[in-house]
Parts: C-alpha cells; structure tokens; sequence
C-alpha cells in the first residue's frame, strides 16, 4: 500500500564531491539546491577506465570542473541526457569539449502538445532549447562500453523527451526525474503530459530493476514497489481533483488550495500546473469539461454537470 513507503530525503553527499553508491557508479552533485531539485542535480559516472555520463547538469563552471575532475585520466565515451530542464543538460556542450564523447538522449526540447491560441509556456525558462544529441536513441536501443551496455527506456511524462536508462549489467536503472524518492515528479503543460507520464509509470512497473538512481535524491531500494506507489499518488490526485468538482465547477486555484494541504508557497504554481495535467487528461477522457481548451485559468466541472443543463 502507499501508507508503507515514506519519502526518503536523506543524501549526505556534498556538492562537487565524489562517492560510489554501488560498484561502477559514481555520483557527483551540482551546488543547485532549491525546491524542484532538492539538494541538487546529480551527475552519474558509469563504469571505470572507459566510462559514460548521465546528465551532466546544469551550466555551472564549478560542477562542470568537479565532474571532469571525477573522471580525470579515464575515457569518457558517452554523455546520456535524461531530458532537457535547465539542471541536467545544459553542461553537455563543456563535457563533450572536453572529452570528445558522444552524446545520447530521445531528442531535443519540444512541449508535449501544441500551445493553445493565446496561450503563454509558463516553463519557457525552464528547457535547454540549444540541445541537440549527436545520436536520438529509439525505445529499447542499447548503447555498449567497456564493461557497461545501457537500455534507452522512453518515458515521456514529466518532459515530451524524456528517456530512463537502464544499466543492464547492475540491474539498476538511471531514472531522471521521473521517479524520484524524496519527492514525486512535476508533471507540467506543456512540457509534460498526464495521460503519457501515467503510461510510462505503468511502463516501468513491467520492468524488474531493483534499484533506480534519480536526478536528485537519494538512491530508490525496492524500485518496483515505489513505482506503484508512484501511480497510486497519482489515481489518489485524480480522485480528490474529482471529488472536489463533484461540489460543483471550479478554477484551478481552488483546487490546488482544496487538495494541496500544507503546500509550500514556492510550489503553488508548480500544483497549479500539476492539477491542469489532470485536469487535460481528464476532458480528453470525457470525465471533466471545460468551455474550449483545458487552461490554467478555465473552469471545470464534471462531465454533464453543466449549470442549467
């Protein structure tokens, strides 16, 4: 059940320092601390002497110099990018300078759908909109090193771009911010989609790694049990974002404040937006309705609820 699993916000790694959670991974933690990245971005080093990069981080001199230091006299022959939010890709440019690698990911920075007529991306800001990768990975493409083979796993969701990776000798699978165990992951129009962040939750729950490392936070034990839980959180949003229109119509402010108890200020936006991929899903599924395209200022109610109806 949910109840059983608590978020674990214990990582005592300092920034710009390097530590082997597990035999052939390395981590290294940019200084970008904040309410959507916890203690920091993490950097994952994969295998020894000829080795590969998860998500470089951000554009940050000081982290970009911890990580080359971290992999000072090995080959890097691989940079795997798990999206392109400003805080895991924006350092690819300075590692491949320096080490000549080659760089993988899904694709570039797009939204999850078209914007609607008027409509303003929120999260501009927030996409690394120069990134290119030298090789766009299909689902289930394995890329192979010295030592190492790495699945490409799509998971859109969180980003349209999103890719998981999955370290075939460890069992253990790289995981973004997709599945994070200090937190859950923002879901966002419209960089990111509910209906494909749900499908790619049940995507990883067939999947039998143990343990994923995330982009921030501390290492997930028990990945498979976590990833249920993961989709039960968000069935229980969809339930309480339903149970509140059951009260009658609403705009979203009101139903961040109805089902978000004990919200941090800071993240208001971010559950506003949250609610709105819902609430997406929701009318695309006939549940809820709103007059034109669901927006972050539309009223909603439930299907056939309408007043005077």
């Amino acid at each position: 059940m949910a109840d059983d699993i608590r978020f674990d916000k214990n990582l005592d790694l300092v920034p710009g320092t390097v530590d082997e959670p597990m035999p052939g991974v390395r981590r290294v933690m940019a200084d970008n601390p904040g309410p959507f990245t916890f203690k920091g971005t993490l950097s994952y080093i994969i295998g020894r002497g000829k080795v590969a990069i998860v998500d470089p981080g951000p554009a940050d001199e000081r982290h970009i110099g911890a990580l080359l230091d971290a992999v000072r006299n090995e080959t890097v022959t691989a940079i795997f990018v798990t999206h392109t939010h400003r805080d895991h890709s924006p350092a690819v440019p300075a590692i491949k300078a320096a080490t000549g690698a080659t760089v993988y990911a899904e694709g570039p920075h797009r939204a999850a759908r078209p914007l609607h007529i008027g409509e303003h991306n929120p999260l501009d800001s927030s996409g690394d909109r120069d990134f290119r990768p030298d090789v766009a990975l299909k689902d289930g493409e394995v890329v192979r090193g010295e030592g190492w083979s790495i699945e490409a796993v799509a998971t859109p969701g969180h980003t349209a771009n999103h890719m998981v990776y999955a370290f075939k000798e460890k069992d253990v699978l790289f995981a973004g911010d997709h599945v994070m165990g200090w937190a859950t992951s923002i879901v966002a129009p419209p960089d990111g989609a509910m209906s494909d962040y749900m499908a790619s939750l049940n995507k990883l729950a067939r999947r039998g790694e143990r343990i994923y490392f995330p982009g921030h936070g501390p290492a997930i034990g028990d990945a498979g049990r976590f990833v249920n839980y993961y989709i039960l959180h968000r069935k229980a949003r969809e339930a309480s974002i339903l149970h509140r229109l059951a009260k009658g119509e609403s705009d979203i402010p009101s139903i961040v404040r109805a089902i978000y108890i004990g919200l941090d200020p800071r993240l208001t936006g971010a559950a506003g937006l949250s609610v709105l991929a819902h609430l997406e899903d929701l009318v695309t599924r006939g549940v809820a309705e709103t007059d034109g395209a669901p927006a972050i200022d539309g009223i909603y109610r439930l299907a056939g609820a309408r007043l005077g109806g």
